[in-house]
């Protein structure tokens, strides 16, 4: 039985969610933004009420070790909000701990909480822990409805 724990985190804590983004930037081979960047975006998003940032831990007694960036957007299809899972990093010496489960958990509690009537997100189609880890959350390719799957697309602007 899993003991991970998560909260939603306070601005107190921006200190620790932009380490942790900067631990997940590191994670995918990169070196920008700057750790300064990070933590000056994470204090700008603390002030934005359609952001929430989820810590997460192994137990009471470590550190965070997982973040989770949820963004909200009011929908004109759905009358509610939608929910954009930004972000979800857990630390190597914390995963299968059941780190990412809670931010899971939370996340989709937060979601409801907030009138959200849908979560989506994105990750590469090649990254089986994730995938496994959202499927196990109930997130598919199919969450539109309809026929076909969902894809994600984007275009880099200068």
């Amino acid at each position: 039985m899993s003991t991970a724990r998560a909260w939603v985190a306070v601005p107190d804590e921006a200190e620790t969610v932009a380490a942790l983004l900067v631990a997940f930037r590191d994670h995918n081979g990169h070196d920008s933004p700057s750790e300064n960047s990070f933590l000056a975006t994470v204090e700008r998003l603390f002030e934005d009420r359609d952001t929430v940032f989820l810590l997460a831990a192994r137990d009471d007694d470590s550190p965070p070790s997982g973040v989770l960036q949820l963004r909200f957007r009011l929908s004109v299809w759905r009358a509610a909000h939608d929910c954009w899972l930004e972000d979800l990093f857990v630390g190597a010496d914390a995963r299968r701990a059941g780190v990412g489960d809670a931010l899971l958990r939370l996340a989709a509690a937060e979601a409801t909480d907030r009138g959200a009537k849908r979560i989506e997100l994105d990750t590469n189609e090649r990254n089986d822990a994730a995938l496994a880890l959202y499927r196990r959350h109930g997130f598919s390719e199919r969450s539109k409805g309809g026929e076909g799957r969902d894809l994600f697309l984007g275009r880099e602007l200068e």
